[in-house]
């Protein structure tokens, strides 16, 4: 599986832990769901702002974000 898919299932995942929607999400980054998603399926990559605050939200790691093995 290429990289920025598995972090997007990473993502995925961390978010549904969260028990938080794709819009909840894309609100607190102030985008569209649509915007959020393409993340979710690998198709755009973040930046490191979004990084951040993703992981602040979603109570994860950097490291177990990007757990790609």
């Amino acid at each position: 599986m290429e990289t920025s898919k598995k972090i997007g299932q990473n993502l995925k995942e961390a978010r549904k832990d969260k028990g938080l929607t794709q819009k909840e999400v894309a609100f607190i980054l102030c985008m569209t769901q649509q915007q959020y998603s393409r993340f979710e399926n690998g198709v755009f990559e973040l930046n490191y702002n979004q990084i951040l605050t993703l992981c602040s939200l979603y109570d994860i790691t950097p490291n177990e974000l990007f757990n790609v093995e």
